[in-house]
């Protein structure tokens, strides 16, 4: 990321724009991607959720963080953030945006209580830099089709997280 380039509150930048982005960054078909259907009905977490800015203050990335829980099979709903989708433009990938706006997000968590993260991702990736991984996720079920070993945790405790439970909206 450009040393002048910024990141702000994603709930400082028009919608419109957020979406064009990630209409640029994803598939035109996102909308029906499984993570939507995890997130659904809810709102993202303005105080976790981040747009980069270039050095022309155009907008080329964003993150958003959402309220999500996992089921267990007792009924038990346990809460989680959802991190994603990171969106940054095509031309500004490989430029460190995303990883800048991962460490906002992830830095912005309450350190009193912060709540384990889940997230759809690469393995390698978010778990080098931030720890995320899938050895607890191996029994738990999503609204849609996944690739289970893209299924991502991470939490200070992990003995908190059910052994198995389906993920869906925090309603």
């Amino acid at each position: 990321m450009a040393s002048n380039s910024t990141l702000i509150p994603l709930d400082a930048v028009d919608p419109a724009l957020v979406e064009t982005l990630l209409d640029s960054a994803f598939e035109p078909g996102r909308h029906k991607r499984t993570a939507y259907k995890v997130r659904e009905g809810m709102d993202w977490l303005p105080a976790l959720s981040f747009a980069a800015m270039d050095e022309d203050e155009h907008l080329v990335g964003t993150i958003q963080c959402w309220p999500v829980a996992l089921t267990d099979p007792e009924g038990r709903r346990h809460p989680l953030v959802m991190v994603g989708p990171v969106a940054v433009l095509p031309a500004h990938q490989g430029e460190g945006y995303g990883k800048a706006l991962m460490t906002a997000a992830l830095g912005a968590l309450s350190p009193e209580a912060p709540l384990p993260q889940v997230m759809i991702g690469d393995p390698d990736y978010y778990g080098r830099f931030w720890g995320f991984t899938n050895a607890q996720t191996g029994g738990w079920d999503l609204p849609g089709p996944f690739e289970r070993h893209r299924l991502l945790a991470r939490a200070n405790n992990p003995a908190v997280l059910p052994v198995v439970g389906m993920l869906g909206p925090w309603l």
